[in-house]
């Protein structure tokens, strides 16, 4: 059953959702985006700081009494077109703290200035940064929330198509993975955040001149084979319900461990209410244990 605080972040995020919807201009969408989150502060003990990955601009995100030797590499969401707010950042944070992780999130390049596959090759960069830098692959999960997740996955098929080391696993959070829009619930759900025409538009963006086929800018139409451990969470009301279930099915169909998690009457991305929704919270430990599973990390 859903809590009671779950009824006023609904609210909140169907208001939010008006607004956004109401702008056209990607610049005004990004200004808007980053005035709301603005307000949002770290959870005590977490510090951060910026620097670059040959040349790609990151942010490390660590927690108190983190595991040395495991990493998290966020890619934050946002159609695409919304850069690296404090709305992703405090997620990521908490992410961390759960998992006992330090956090590597990519602000990576966006459209419509860099469509595909701009971001995709950023996100690599990182991944190979950190190779480089002497963390090992099997102490690194890759996540994402949204097109975030969409490019966790990308970057997983492209890193296994180049025969490179695979992370230890993979958390899909809310994931876009068809970009051509055939998923039943991107017009027949009722989402508090996300609408399929706002999702459309966006990703168009991000498009570009290419095939939405291409299975680097839709998921759902690759090979999935060889890729590791994955969790995914989506909300029962969301409108990528369908991109989450084909996902798995497709996970499954390849031999590889899913781990599908549907949360009652959650819309898209409620974890970024983490520490005040309740299920917020629910969802973010979940993740925790399944990276701390994975990483075979305990707290320092």
């Amino acid at each position: 059953m859903p809590s009671l605080q779950s009824y006023f972040f609904k609210v909140m995020t169907k208001v939010i959702s008006l607004t956004m919807n109401s702008i056209t201009s990607v610049p005004k969408l990004r200004t808007f985006s980053e005035k709301i989150s603005r307000p949002l502060l770290l959870p005590d003990g977490v510090t951060s700081h910026s620097l670059k990955a040959d040349g790609i601009p990151i942010e490390w995100i660590v927690p108190r009494n983190v595991y040395a030797k495991s990493v998290i590499l966020y890619l934050h969401g946002g159609a695409w077109v919304l850069g690296w707010y404090n709305i992703h950042r405090v997620l990521a944070a908490h992410i961390g703290q759960a998992s006992y992780s330090r956090v590597l999130a990519v602000d990576y390049r966006l459209a419509p200035e860099h469509p595909f596959p701009a971001a995709l090759e950023d996100s690599l960069v990182a991944y190979r940064w950190l190779l480089k830098d002497g963390i090992e692959s099997d102490k690194i999960v890759i996540a994402g929330d949204s097109a975030g997740g969409n490019l966790a996955l990308a970057t997983l098929m492209s890193l296994c198509d180049a025969g490179e080391p695979l992370p230890a696993a993979t958390v899909c959070i809310s994931p876009m993975t068809d970009l051509t829009g055939t998923g039943k619930t991107l017009f027949t759900k009722k989402d508090a955040l996300l609408t399929a025409n706002f999702a459309i538009s966006m990703s168009r963006h991000y498009i570009g001149n290419h095939d939405a086929h291409l299975p680097l800018i839709s998921p759902h139409y690759g090979d999935m084979t060889g890729l590791p451990p994955l969790l995914i969470h989506a909300g029962e009301d969301e409108i990528l319900l369908s991109d989450a279930k084909r996902l798995a099915n497709n996970a499954r169909y390849a031999g590889i461990d899913v781990t599908l998690v549907v949360w009652p009457k959650m819309w898209h991305v409620w974890h970024m209410y983490v520490p005040y929704l309740p299920e917020a919270k629910q969802a973010v430990d979940e993740i925790g244990d399944f990276i701390r599973k994975h990483i075979m990390c305990a707290k320092a």
